[in-house]
């Protein structure tokens, strides 16, 4: 245990619902069965998990509760159309994203995004298709 605490602590992975620190778990924690290669950042007082990259116990983004996780989501299935199409490109659309939700073109991304900024990438982006 010593070691995914510490592991954690290296990621600063706090929970932004609790302030506590939040551990790296096998996946079961979560998927109720191991994938082996999967790790999970979760918070138990907070309810709240992120995925790592594969093979690593580097979160994917920031920590989400079930609320939040809904929204990341939806946010997805509204952005990304808008650069699958092939009209802009996949960086393009992340530079039009951080303008939308007021952060760093190296920021904008859906899995660092809270529900507010889950929000208003739906909103904007349904606009954005609309056009």
């Amino acid at each position: 245990m010593r070691g995914i605490t510490s592991m954690a602590k290296r990621h600063k992975v706090i929970c932004p619902y609790c302030g506590k620190w939040a551990t790296c778990q096998d996946s079961s924690v979560v998927y109720g069965r191991s994938y082996g290669w999967i790790w999970i950042c979760f918070c138990v007082p907070g309810r709240a998990y992120v995925g790592c990259h594969s093979g690593t116990k580097a979160p994917l983004g920031t920590l989400a509760d079930m609320e939040t996780r809904k929204l990341r989501k939806r946010a997805h299935a509204a952005f990304d159309p808008i650069w699958r199409g092939g009209v802009i490109t996949r960086r393009e659309a992340y530079v039009w994203l951080a303008s939308v939700i007021d952060v760093s073109p190296e920021q904008a991304h859906i899995a660092r995004s809270d529900a507010e900024q889950c929000r208003q990438i739906i909103q904007a982006c349904a606009g954005r298709v609309a056009k």
